[in-house]
């Protein structure tokens, strides 16, 4: 992951409206406080960090770039501290600004956030701050409103692929079409997930195709699924129970998983409209009682149950 990082604002692949803003200010000279948020793997640090590669040169980094972690302790006597004395330091022999990274800001106290929105008001002049978080939510207004914002949403596979594909050239990498398409699905607009998912499935079983995606992920197979479905719809009960039991032990699944996955079935079987309504209601409350960790037998059992009074309706119906 980090061996593919972007270096420079131009090997970025996706956000391009973002992108050519950052690079009209950085070009103008009027680098506003920024705040990036979005999923995680989308590409914000590398943003902000490509930005402070084109900014200073690589003696000067040091001197003009403070990166704060979340794993850096960053409570209100960071703040009050380190951040404070280094924002309010001139550069000596050099006019423009120094920059101040917080990445993962969504982890700071209130208090250190409150702190922090003085700290920026006062410094502007020679410092620009950029917050980066996952969730927009856990920023209080304060800051928002002195920061330009930019939302990093998931990228798009038409965005991904290729640079996937140059990942697996360089690395000489054994990829189906298949094995592609299920490494994009899986991490669902996640860069870094991605290479994750194609460099674990690599190391597991040398050659990357959808059922090895799967399996080395843990995420239950489109046939095994169609599989679950099928006995819960035309089996008797137990005989349901008993298989799906079975198969879930065989491969590890979790009920949490394959509840997702059916879900994405269901809408596609042709159930007549107040009887599939029913069955997402009921496949609702199941998903919501698994989050509070009950048992997963008689959720199981719940989820048979649901699909098969939906059946019994279907042919009272008919």
């Amino acid at each position: 992951v980090e061996k593919y990082r972007p270096q420079a604002l131009s090997e970025l692949v996706s956000h391009r409206d973002i992108l050519s803003t950052v690079q009209r200010f950085i070009s103008e000279d009027r680098l506003p406080h920024l705040l990036l948020y979005g999923p995680p793997g989308t590409g914000k640090t590398s943003t902000i960090l490509a930005c402070a590669r084109q900014l200073y040169r690589e003696r000067e980094f040091g001197s003009m770039v403070l990166e704060l972690n979340a794993s850096d302790d960053r409570g209100i006597d960071i703040v009050r501290g380190p951040i404070l004395s280094f924002a309010s330091t001139r550069t000596i022999f050099k006019k423009g600004f120094k920059l101040i990274i917080l990445d993962e800001a969504d982890a700071m106290t209130q208090d250190a956030q409150n702190a922090l929105r003085r700290v920026i008001e006062k410094f502007t002049e020679n410092t620009r701050f950029c917050l980066i978080c996952n969730y927009l939510s856990k920023i209080i207004p304060a800051l928002q409103s002195r920061c330009t914002r930019f939302r990093f949403g998931p990228l798009t596979p038409e965005l991904m692929v290729p640079r996937l594909q140059h990942v697996v050239q360089e690395e000489g990498v054994d990829v189906t079409e298949d094995g592609m398409k299920a490494v994009v699905t899986l991490s669902s607009g996640d860069m870094r997930r991605a290479l994750n998912i194609l460099q674990s499935t690599t190391m597991a079983f040398g050659k990357v195709t959808e059922e090895n995606v799967y399996t080395c992920t843990g995420h239950p197979l489109k046939s095994d699924i169609a599989n679950i479905l099928d006995w819960m719809l035309n089996q008797d009960f137990s005989t349901a129970y008993r298989k799906i039991t079975e198969l879930k032990t065989l491969k590890g699944l979790a009920l949490q998983d394959i509840l997702t996955e059916i879900h994405l079935f269901v809408h596609r079987v042709d159930f007549p409209p107040s009887i599939r309504i029913q069955l997402l209601i009921k496949m609702a409350d199941i998903e919501y009682r698994l989050a509070a960790g009950t048992s997963e037998k008689i959720q199981l059992s719940s989820l048979i149950a649901a699909f098969q009074v939906t059946r019994d309706l279907i042919v009272a119906e008919a």
